[in-house]
């Protein structure tokens, strides 16, 4: 005699899916993202000086100059040794005689470095050189300025 095995229809279980793992993941690679973002941004951290009454109707094609407090050099994002960077100054202006220069000095920076670097640019032929910085907190528009 064969023993017939009874075969019952098995319960359809729907597949969970487990989203911890992806969340942990998501969550990691947004705080690495948000710590990282800002320094691929600006390159250096540069405090800039305030002034009350910005410019806000300039807009320069220019090449920019970041000095930082521990008298750092950037040419656009490039780190510059202080022996080349007249050099690449001249190379730049060299290559883009109508472009001007924007220097973006930390406020803890000397104003000797500062105007030094004004006076080298001018040297150098630069049809303008223009301090960057940030307007001044709590300070009020001029009248027909906003």
């Amino acid at each position: 005699m064969a023993a017939t095995l009874s075969r019952r229809p098995r319960k359809q279980v729907a597949p969970e899916i487990n989203v911890t793992p992806l969340v942990d993941v998501v969550l990691v690679l947004l705080i690495i993202f948000m710590v990282i973002a800002p320094q691929l941004e600006s390159g250096d951290r540069v405090e800039l000086p305030a002034i009350a009454h910005p410019d806000k109707t300039a807009k320069l094609d220019a090449f920019t100059l970041t000095v930082t407090a521990g008298e750092r050099y950037l040419l656009e994002k490039e780190v510059i040794d202080k022996p080349n960077l007249m050099a690449r100054l001249t190379d730049a202006h060299r290559q883009s005689p109508d472009k001007r220069i924007v220097i973006k000095g930390d406020r803890g920076l000397p104003y000797l470095t500062m105007r030094a670097l004004f006076a080298q640019a001018q040297d150098i032929g630069f049809p303008g050189v223009a301090l960057m910085v940030d307007q001044k907190k709590g300070s009020k528009p001029i009248a027909g300025e906003e």
